[in-house]
């Protein structure tokens, strides 16, 4: 196969063990290529107009911002970019995220090799890949109402322990606003108390501890 057919992948991930995996796996691939290999947003952004990547491998979790927002910026600077989300994370809030963003595919670490290079053939060919565990996560919550700001600030403390009196305090509302907002989030995440809302939402990945 000529080079110039060949599959051009960028990696990005801040652990060595698992970049060096990748690199593994597309190598034994004989249409394609890793061009590059990047720890955090940044340097991922500098990687892909150094190489310009005909996909590229996102981690979620990075050392200086989410693979959310370095997938934005790539897109945003490269309208065309292939982003695939590679993550240990199945909440379902994160995969929606990660597809507003521009993401084209969203798969799971623990993934066979031969399914991540279907997936990165996949997204070359101009396909979106979500495997069928994630497409039911998302499924699973579709049509329910997304946290406002707000609410997933509020969220945020809950999970910390404080009190509605703190809450109010520390985001300057008034307590009874608190307790307002607390009811709208059991509402909207089918919680009977507190501590299962803050599970739910640590699982779906509104919130992280």
């Amino acid at each position: 196969m000529e080079i110039s057919a060949r599959i051009r992948v960028l990696c990005v991930d801040d652990h060595p063990m698992f970049r060096e995996g990748i690199g593994t796996v597309i190598a034994s691939q004989r249409d394609m290529d890793l061009v590059g290999m990047a720890s955090n947003g940044n340097e991922a952004l500098e990687q892909f107009r150094k190489f310009t990547p005909n996909v590229t491998l996102m981690d979620l979790r990075l050392p200086d911002t989410s693979g959310i927002a370095a997938t934005s910026a790539i897109r945003t600077e490269f309208p065309g970019a292939n982003v695939l989300i590679l993550t240990t994370f199945e909440g379902d809030v994160e995969i929606q995220r990660a597809l507003a963003a521009g993401a084209r595919g969203y798969m799971l670490k623990s993934t066979p090799p031969q399914e991540l290079i279907k997936a990165i053939r996949d997204v070359h060919a101009g396909r979106r890949h979500v495997p069928a565990e994630v497409a039911q996560s998302l499924a699973e919550q579709y049509g329910r109402e997304f946290l406002s700001e707000r609410e997933v600030q509020v969220l945020r403390h809950l999970a910390e322990g404080c009190r509605n009196k703190d809450v109010g305090q520390t985001l300057r509302i008034a307590e009874e606003t608190v307790k307002a907002h607390v009811a709208r989030i059991l509402e909207k995440l089918g919680a009977r108390d507190r501590t299962q809302a803050v599970a739910i939402a640590i699982r779906r990945g509104i919130i992280h501890l």
